[in-house]
């Protein structure tokens, strides 16, 4: 059985925590401890995960270095994908003892050129910063910042992924039984041209609709989405919130989430659950294993009368 499992920007550096490589090995380590658990326990895996604090970070210090020759963001994009895949793939190889091949494979993923995220970002990247602080960077850079609770982060445009160009490659490294690590920070954002050939653009792609792509093209059976939140909630930041342990699509679409943080996730996996016949699950990273077996965390699944454990399992 194959699950796709995506790692969180917040998963690997938590809110507020300083953006230090020695921080990330750290977290990288508790995540590849979740991943070991779940393939002992028999499942396949393909990892993907986010870059949001890396890559701001990353273009910052490019910023810094020269302000008029910023690198784009599908450079810096493959940068982040990586460095933290270098990361989790050595976390990986140490943990299995080279028991299984890892690999990391930069992933190009196709956008439309027209897509409206183009006219209005929306991706938070990078740390936070006090209005004032933002406000400055703004003029300098002509970045767009937006609120974050009561910080601003700045914001990029995120358009839909529509076809990952490399998933050939990704099905034969499966093929060969290789864990590999894809699709990092929601994949290298690129276009068509006229003539076919693919060139980058300026965005980052979410990497939870990154993840729910690979993992319908790949035919996986299951969508884990790993974040610092131990499950989906309503009414989230109220005295009524709710935990939904087992849920549809149907049903979730009813409910409101906040952009930027759960509604994504939320969005990206009811999308697969419905164009699949697969699961998907929401919730804490030391969880994952729990997740998969209905025991913690958000499972979706088509029918939500069923019991726990009754997805392709």
């Amino acid at each position: 059985m194959l699950a796709v499992i995506s790692l969180g920007g917040n998963a690997l550096l938590t809110r507020g925590q300083a953006m230090t490589a020695e921080n990330q090995r750290a977290n990288v380590r508790l995540a590849v401890s979740a991943i070991f658990d779940v393939i002992n326990a028999g499942w396949n895996v393909v990892i993907s995960h986010g870059n949001g604090p890396q890559i701001g970070l990353l273009a910052l210090q490019s910023a810094a270095f020269r302000p008029n020759e910023t690198y784009p963001l599908d450079v810096l994009g493959a940068e982040t994908q990586g460095g933290i895949g270098y990361m989790i793939e050595q976390e990986l190889e140490n943990t299995l003892r080279n028991q299984r091949q890892v690999a990391v494979l930069l992933t190009q993923i196709e956008v439309d050129p027209h897509d409206i995220a183009f006219q209005n970002p929306t991706k938070p990247i990078g740390p936070l910063y006090s209005k004032a602080e933002a406000d400055t960077i703004a003029v300098s850079t002509s970045w767009v910042f937006k609120p974050d609770a009561d910080k601003y982060r700045r914001v990029v445009p995120s358009p839909k992924p529509l076809h990952i160009p490399d998933i050939g490659v990704i099905r034969i490294l499966l093929g060969h039984s290789v864990i590999v690590v894809c699709a990092g920070g929601g994949g290298i954002p690129v276009v068509r041209k006229p003539d076919g050939g693919l060139t980058g653009i300026e965005a980052v792609i979410d990497k939870d609709w990154a993840s729910a792509l690979l993992a319908e093209e790949l035919h996986a059976d299951f969508l884990l989405l790993l974040t610092d939140t131990d499950a989906v909630y309503e009414g989230w930041g109220t005295p009524q919130k709710t935990a939904i342990r087992h849920t549809s699509p149907q049903k979730l679409r009813k409910l409101a989430f906040a952009e930027g943080s759960m509604r994504p996730k939320v969005a990206a996996a009811c999308a697969f659950v419905e164009k699949t016949d697969g699961a998907a699950g929401i919730g804490r990273l030391t969880d994952a294993l729990d997740i998969l077996n209905g025991a913690a965390g958000s499972l979706i699944t088509r029918d939500s009368t069923k019991p726990h454990g009754s997805t392709r399992r």
